[in-house]
């Protein structure tokens, strides 16, 4: 559903497990910092807000957006965390470079996810221009840092569930 349809900051918080007791990495990028910034307050504040607590939350930054699952390969070695949540925002402009980069930040955290069972959660903004990026870090359309949190929340439990179940589909 398109972020024009959909307030990014709406989730259904009776139904979003506690957070109590997870780690979660954030991997921001300093690029676009004034939207990423707001991206990562959005997220940080979800995640205090459902039980997570400061010690259980490492952030770090990186350069730029491509940077992402590099630092949060980094990241998740040193740390363990439950989830990893990756902040960045790549606007249009005038070449085709952002679809270079978005497709590369997406197929890396699925990898990671793939490879290390760590949910890595895509908290990236890919909006044609500025503007549309505004309205996506704590604008009109809410705020997609409170999206990738709520996700970040949601798969943890999803993985914690699953092992205390012991239900395997075969890996």
């Amino acid at each position: 559903m398109s972020s024009a349809l959909k307030n990014l900051s709406e989730y259904d918080e009776e139904n979003l497990p506690s957070a109590k007791g997870m780690k979660f990495g954030i991997v921001v990028s300093e690029w676009n910092k004034e939207i990423t910034h707001k991206l990562y307050e959005g997220c940080y504040d979800t995640l205090i807000k459902h039980g997570a607590a400061e010690k259980d939350i490492s952030t770090v930054q990186v350069p730029g957006t491509f940077e992402l699952p590099a630092g949060a390969k980094i990241l998740t070695k040193k740390e363990f965390p439950s989830a990893v949540i990756c902040i960045g925002c790549v606007i249009k402009g005038e070449t085709s470079h952002n679809e270079y980069i978005n497709q590369s930040v997406a197929q890396g955290l699925v990898n990671l996810s793939i490879m290390t069972g760590v949910p890595h959660i895509f908290g990236v903004l890919t909006p044609n221009d500025e503007q549309q990026a505004k309205d996506r870090a704590g604008g009109k359309y809410g705020n997609k840092g409170v999206e990738a949190a709520a996700t970040a929340i949601r798969m943890a439990d999803l993985d914690q569930s699953l092992k205390k179940n012991k239900k395997s589909i075969g890996f």
